[in-house]
């Protein structure tokens, strides 16, 4: 007996009532389990699109957004949670074909706000958001650079202290982060984390462990010290042998191939370049973050050594030019 064809099992989707599907199956979905449904027939799209379900996507899957001020924000994108979603489950797409190459809007957000979240073993330990000025000459001319945390403040988890090597590759495993980055005047999201770890250090001397994830952005002209720049995140967690960590720091900066961290005008260019490019899907995001940041370590290795070699050059023409004055002006001397 031959299977049913496309058509068929959209029919039998059709006779199922629409409140069935509405609260009894869309409502167990993903976002993007929901998003592929709604492009089975009209009806699941009908269905799929319905703002209350995207709503409680979005809180469950960044628990930073049920707060009122970004309940507000997000309800102002084009499409409400779904753009939101789209927007926030993606990557930016930096290939050359896809990254702007004219200059961002001119309508620089007066802030911009971060939405967090970090799991362990799929367990929520830290949550915030927070919000950051941008129009003032402090933020323009300063090192761009987003705290999530005082420095007296910390939050306590479950995690082991590392005392061995064991447990940071149980970070590297089981830490998990989401940092989404709104722009509230453009109406746009991105997420600036590679969901997992990329490294784990831990420090010999405090036995801090520093856990970096990153994303990796097309910046300036190519040649140039930000061709690419690293929107670099650290999470840094410490406490007593023996017992359980505390995360004691977690910020947000953007790093040139130099190792400079950009300003904050330079940053917001690039980050709001990001922001209005296109996107592509997550697949294997893990794997692929960890690799685009290996890659972005590998060109500034090689920029350094040519840069080392420029240098080294520049050096030897500067000795031979002083030992040729040398002895150009003690034969003067001689013959005069």
């Amino acid at each position: 007996m031959a299977p049913p064809s496309f058509d068929q099992n959209t029919a039998r989707i059709s006779a199922v009532h629409p409140d069935i599907i509405e609260t009894h199956i869309l409502t167990r979905l993903d976002g993007p389990t929901l998003a592929s449904a709604s492009c089975v027939s009209s009806q699941l799209h009908s269905l799929a699109s319905d703002e209350s379900l995207w709503t409680t996507i979005c809180h469950s899957t960044w628990p930073s957004t049920n707060t009122p001020r970004l309940r507000h924000v997000i309800s102002s994108f084009p499409y409400g949670p779904r753009s939101f979603f789209s927007d926030s489950f993606t990557n930016p797409d930096q290939t050359p074909a896809s990254t702007p190459s004219s200059s961002p809007s001119l309508n620089r957000p007066s802030e911009i706000i971060s939405a967090v979240d970090v799991y362990y073993k799929n367990k929520l330990i830290f949550s915030k958001v927070v919000e950051t000025e941008t129009a003032s000459g402090w933020f323009n001319c300063s090192p761009f650079r987003v705290d999530l945390l005082d420095q007296k403040d910390s939050v306590p988890t479950r995690i082991s202290h590392p005392d061995n090597e064991d447990t940071c590759r149980e970070l590297a495993e089981d830490l998990t982060l989401s940092w989404i980055l709104i722009d509230p005047i453009g109406r746009r999201a991105m997420n600036l984390s590679s969901y997992k770890p990329v490294t784990v250090q831990r420090h010999w001397l405090s036995g801090e462990a520093h856990v970096r994830f990153s994303l990796v952005l097309s910046g300036g002209d190519k040649g140039s010290s930000s061709e690419f720049v690293q929107c670099g995140i650290v999470v840094t967690c410490g406490g007593s042998q023996g017992g359980e960590m505390h995360v004691r720091e977690v910020n947000l900066q953007v790093e040139d191939m130099d190792g400079t961290n950009l300003n904050g005008k330079e940053s917001l260019v690039i980050l709001q370049r990001g922001l209005e490019g296109k996107r592509r899907n997550v697949k294997g995001r893990e794997d692929e973050g960890k690799r685009k940041y290996e890659d972005y370590v590998e060109k500034k290795r090689e920029r350094r050594e040519k840069k080392l070699r420029t240098e080294g050059a520049l050096d030897m023409l500067c000795v031979a030019f002083g030992v040729f004055t040398f002895f150009s002006s003690g034969l003067y001397l001689l013959w005069r």
